[in-house]
C-alpha cells in the first residue's frame, strides 16, 4: 500500500520524504537565513505585488479611461485591461530586469533556482499562474508559491 509519507506533496517542498526539517525558509535551496540574496518572505511579496496592482490601475485610468477602485465601478472590461497590463509588466520587467516595479521598491527580485535571472519560459508560466491568482495563495515551507514552484523560480531579497 502506498502511504501519503512515500509520495509526499508539493506543498511539503523537497525534503518531504526525508522529513528534516529546516532551520529557515530556503535553507534547503542553499539561500542565506537572512539579507540579500535570502528568501523574500510573505509581506514584502504581498506589498510588491500591491505596488504593481495599484501602478497598474493608475496606468489604466490614464491611459484607457479605466475608473480607480474608489471612484467608480469597473466592469468586466476594465477588469481585464488591468489584468493585461498587469501580466505585461510582468513578463516585460521580469523577463528584462529580474524584477517589477514593485519588488524593486520593496527590494525584491525574481530568481532560477540556479541563481540566475529567470528564463522567458520561466517568467511567462510563472505570469500565467500568477494571473489566476489562486496559484499565489498556496506556497511551500519555504515561502515559494506554487506559480514559482511550477515555473522553476522564486523571489529573493535584493
Amino acid at each position: 500500500m502506498v502511504d501519503r509519507k512515500d509520495i509526499g506533496s508539493w506543498l511539503e517542498g523537497p525534503g518531504s520524504r526525508s522529513g528534516a526539517p529546516s532551520a529557515y525558509p530556503g535553507e534547503r535551496l542553499g539561500m542565506p537565513r537572512d539579507g540579500a540574496g535570502s528568501m523574500a518572505r510573505f509581506g514584502r511579496r504581498l506589498l510588491g505585488a500591491i505596488i504593481d496592482w495599484t501602478a497598474c490601475q493608475l496606468i489604466a485610468a490614464a491611459l484607457f479611461s479605466v475608473p480607480l477602485p474608489f471612484a467608480g465601478v469597473a466592469s468586466r472590461g476594465d477588469t481585464t485591461i488591468l489584468l493585461a497590463l498587469f501580466a505585461l509588466e510582468n513578463l516585460l520587467l521580469l523577463s528584462t530586469t529580474g524584477y517589477t516595479l514593485g519588488h524593486r521598491i520593496v527590494g525584491l527580485r525574481v530568481l532560477s533556482l540556479d541563481g540566475q535571472r529567470a528564463r522567458p519560459f520561466q517568467v511567462l508560466v510563472r505570469t500565467v499562474l500568477l494571473c489566476l491568482f489562486l496559484p499565489a495563495l498556496f506556497w511551500d515551507k519555504d515561502g515559494r508559491g506554487l506559480h514559482d514552484k511550477a515555473a522553476g523560480t522564486l523571489i529573493a531579497r535584493g
